[in-house]
C-alpha cells in the first residue's frame, strides 16, 4: 500500500477518513433528524384530531424552551408593544 491508500491519507493537506467519517455521520445524524422531525409531526396531527390548537402548542413548546427571565422579558416586550398600538 502507499501512502496515497494509507488510512489516513493525507490529500491537500486533509485527513481523508477522518473528513469522510464526519460527513458519514453528519448525513446519518440528518437521517434520525428526519425521523424525528415526522414523529414530531405526526403529534401534531394526534394534538389536532383531538381538538387542540397546534399553533398554540407550537407557541407553548417555544416558550418552554425559554430560561423564566428571557419568557418574563418577553411576555414584558409584547405587553409594551401591544400598549403602543393601542392593543392592551
Amino acid at each position: 500500500m502507499n501512502d496515497d491508500q494509507s488510512p489516513t491519507s493525507q490529500i491537500g493537506g486533509i485527513a481523508a477518513d477522518a473528513l469522510r467519517q464526519l460527513i458519514e455521520r453528519i448525513e446519518r445524524l440528518e437521517e434520525e433528524k428526519k425521523a424525528l422531525q415526522g414523529d414530531i409531526k405526526d403529534v401534531y396531527t394526534q394534538a389536532k384530531s383531538q381538538g387542540f390548537d397546534t399553533k398554540i402548542i407550537r407557541q407553548i413548546v417555544r416558550l418552554r424552551k425559554l430560561e423564566d427571565q428571557e419568557r418574563e422579558e418577553i411576555d414584558q416586550l409584547i405587553d409594551l408593544y401591544k400598549a403602543a398600538i393601542g392593543m392592551g
